[in-house]
């Protein structure tokens, strides 16, 4: 046999493969994290420079005349939107008004100033949405979400919320929360007091098993911090990976990142499963319960519904998330 042709045999045999692998579970249709959104657009903005800088998504088509207002913090150097666009858009079209501050110029903007920075950017997008041609936020309906070192900064603006004049946080979800590599938080990232995060708050904190590049110390240290959260308002939930089929579900560092086009950020996963049923189900929920008390049991309590991720195309469960009041 030519030698050469092994490599052909191999992509064939791989692509074979993958065509009778079963399929990961697609976008449910209705419900948390799924797709029956009330409008068809969002429209987007962006204001100010540098550490001040921040992104509105406003729902569209129709366009509400107020809407709850949810601050999404990005991670370290993820300051352009696009990484996140697909669950930002998710939420906006589900009939939220997203504020995504920017908090860091470069690599060098010093950590200490970060939740500093994006407190400053909301209480500035709350400014310009109260101006003609915005959807006016329903500040009584105010949550965070946030991603790696967004994650921690979500837990200290929860924390500074009162003192800094932002809105009563109903809701914070914080995913994969760092303050440094692999739990050796920074001592130039310091946490605020989350004693003073309001014990009202409902409070998630989301791992991946595979997440190599913060691990899950810090987020174990966050969740424990707030033992005046009663358990009832408040769960540690880990995203495991499933490698049942093709393309796999892999719940590493960039698995909450949802870029639509994710080729050209270098990224190898869009939006999939892990999206879907973890991450944006999740929050979706938390926020359902914290505004209109309806969906609880997709967001708290280890339930089915909260723990379940769909099913692979041949039926066979997706791995469920592991959820615990004592991680």
């Amino acid at each position: 046999m030519d030698v050469t042709c092994c490599p052909l045999i191999a992509a064939l045999a791989s692509a074979a493969f993958a065509a009778q692998a079963p399929r990961p579970p697609d976008q449910p249709k209705a419900g948390p994290g799924g797709a029956d959104y009330p409008h068809a657009k969002v429209v987007t903005n962006v204001y100010g420079q540098g550490v001040t800088q921040y992104w509105l998504f406003e729902p569209a088509e129709p366009s509400p005349k107020s809407a709850p207002l949810l601050v999404f913090n990005h991670g370290w150097l993820a300051m352009d939107p696009i990484i996140y666009r697909g669950w930002l858009h998710h939420l906006a079209r589900r009939g939220n008004i997203v504020a995504f501050p920017r908090y860091q110029a470069h690599a060098l903007t010093p950590a200490w100033e970060f939740a500093r920075n994006a407190i400053g950017a909301v209480r500035s997008a709350i400014a310009e949405l109260r101006q003609p041609g915005h959807v006016a936020p329903d500040l009584g309906k105010f949550a965070i979400a946030g991603h790696s070192a967004g994650g921690a900064i979500s837990a200290d603006m929860a924390a500074l919320a009162a003192a800094e004049n932002l809105p009563v946080p109903r809701a914070v979800m914080i995913v994969q929360p760092g303050r440094g590599l692999r739990g050796n938080d920074s001592p130039f990232f310091p946490p605020a007091d989350p004693a003073k995060v309001p014990k009202e708050t409902l409070w998630l904190v989301v791992v991946g098993d595979e997440d190599r590049v913060v691990g899950d110390e810090t987020a174990k240290g966050i969740f424990r911090s707030v033992p005046h959260i009663p358990p009832d308002h408040k769960d540690y939930v880990i995203v495991r990976t499933d490698r049942h089929g093709r393309p796999p579900l892999i719940a590493d560092h960039i698995s909450p990142c949802a870029p639509v086009n994710p080729a050209p950020l270098l990224m190898g996963q869009g939006c999939n499963a892990l999206d879907y049923y973890a991450y944006w189900k999740l929050f979706d929920a938390l926020t359902d319960f914290a505004f209109f008390g309806r969906n609880r049991e997709f967001a708290l309590g280890n339930t089915p519904e909260q723990r379940f991720m769909g099913n692979w195309s041949d039926g066979t469960p997706v791995k469920e998330l592991i959820v615990t009041d004592t991680p």
